[in-house]
């Protein structure tokens, strides 16, 4: 729990200040408790950050040892210190909060994060009215290449200005709406927290550069809510450096998150805006239970899907964009990280349709492995680039891993019983062709 809280609010408290949601509570300091189907890791010290940052180099090495084109999966709360991630998410959130306050009071609430455009110059006055900026300094934020030319400032422009307003390892700055200034999110950093935020940068710096000399392609786990703005942002910053020619970091996309098309949809303006190739793994998301649980005790806004049927409907939308811009640019890359056979269907129908051919390996496909090979194989067979997850270390790590994937679909038991259905039915009709063993 001591990893979640900063030095200062150790010594002098404001804990309580901080949004309830990117705040570190006692009942969900164990992050494994309702989590039955991802590996939880913990701070322990920067040595074990290190060594974790080995074990997913040789990871790197063994998937470009096996593969011509391989996938690698990370963690970034193994790491670094999971307090940035909460302090950086919370400060994300807030800027991001504060455009959407600025674009309905300019009469635009309701509208997809993209389509909300503010005005540049009624921007600058509300910025001069709240006292965070003078018109004159505002002005000079909007003087780069493409800012306000248009006469307008959407939320990349924002998050632009986010950038040049609040570097990462200086104080994290926050827009306080009741003062109207811009307050940093923690009243200091002490010199070693300093170093531990530049030293979890630098092992996603080793790790990306490893991947791109490896050939492999490295995909960024999702993890909970309240870290999540925080990765998504630092794996965009990777993209932005190492997927110039070819997608080589892969950011994921948790669909039962109900912000997760804003979120898939602005990521692939930015990288079609900004040259690069976007990677992304699609799941639908492993944290519901504790992530419900939480909002529900600690009281905040759920940030998952009310049903299971909404998440699907979210998975086909984010998917269905992200097929759109592979078929527009060609620079677009997707993973279809799903057991469900109804949207692997959807896929394969809407590839056909957009003329997307499995030879471009464009839309790769993934499950886990001993899970759903009648889905896997027949995949493989057709030409489609397929892959198998495959989780490897000490029988004693990895077992508790395998029980937790087989716990966590209420449908596994029906689906085990299909497959056992479907192979029973292959072995009869070897049996009747005569060629049990043979080829065919």
């Amino acid at each position: 729990l001591s990893s979640c809280t900063s030095a200062a609010e150790k010594e002098m408290g404001g804990a309580e200040q901080r949004e309830k949601q990117y705040r570190a509570h006692r009942g969900f300091g164990d992050r494994r408790g309702g989590v039955i189907s991802a590996r939880t890791y913990f701070y322990a010290d920067e040595a074990k950050c290190d060594q974790h940052m080995e074990t997913f180099l040789r990871c790197i090495d063994a998937s470009s040892g096996s593969s011509e084109d391989g996938f690698s999966a990370i963690k970034l709360t193994a790491l670094g210190r999971p307090q940035f991630l909460l302090q950086f998410s919370e400060v994300l959130v807030k800027w991001r909060r504060f455009f959407h306050q600025m674009a309905a009071e300019q009469g635009q609430a309701g509208r997809a994060a993209l389509e909300m455009k503010l005005e540049a110059e009624k921007l600058q006055e509300a910025l001069a009215n709240l006292g965070i900026a003078t018109k004159a300094e505002s002005q000079h934020w909007f003087t780069g290449e493409n800012l306000g030319v248009s006469g307008t400032v959407d939320l990349l422009d924002w998050n632009s200005l986010i950038d040049s307003r609040t570097k990462l390892s200086k104080l994290l700055l926050v827009p306080n709406m009741q003062t109207g200034q811009l307050e940093p999110l923690l009243s200091r950093f002490t010199e070693e927290e300093d170093l531990q935020m530049k030293r979890m940068l630098q092992r996603m710096d080793v790790l990306a550069k490893r991947a791109t000399e490896k050939g492999v392609r490295l995909m960024v786990d999702a993890e909970q809510s309240y870290f999540q703005p925080a990765i998504s942002r630092l794996t965009l910053e990777m993209q932005r450096r190492f997927n110039r020619d070819r997608a080589i970091i892969f950011n994921t996309y948790q669909c039962y998150l109900k912000e997760a098309y804003d979120n898939v949809t602005v990521d692939v303006e930015l990288s079609r805006r900004e040259g690069w190739h976007f990677g992304t793994k699609l799941v639908r998301g492993a944290y519901m239970e504790q992530e419900r649980e939480r909002a529900a005790q600690i009281g905040y806004e759920d940030p998952i899907n009310p049903t299971y049927e909404k998440t699907n409907e979210m998975y086909h939308r984010c998917l269905d964009y992200i097929l759109e811009e592979i078929k527009h640019s060609r620079k677009a890359n997707v993973m279809v990280a799903s057991h469900n056979e109804d949207t692997v269907k959807f896929t394969l129908r809407r590839m056909m349709e957009l003329g997307i051919h499995p030879s471009e390996k464009k839309v790769y496909f993934g499950q886990l492995l001993g899970m759903c090979d009648q889905i896997t194989f027949p995949l493989g067979q057709a030409g489609f680039p397929v892959y198998k997850y495959v989780p490897y270390g000490p029988v004693n790590e990895v077992l508790p891993y395998l029980s937790r994937r087989a716990q966590e679909n209420r449908g596994f038991v029906q689906r085990a019983n299909r497959e056992r259905d479907l192979l029973w039915r292959e072995v009869k009709r070897r049996l009747l062709a005569g060629s049990l063993f043979g080829p065919n």
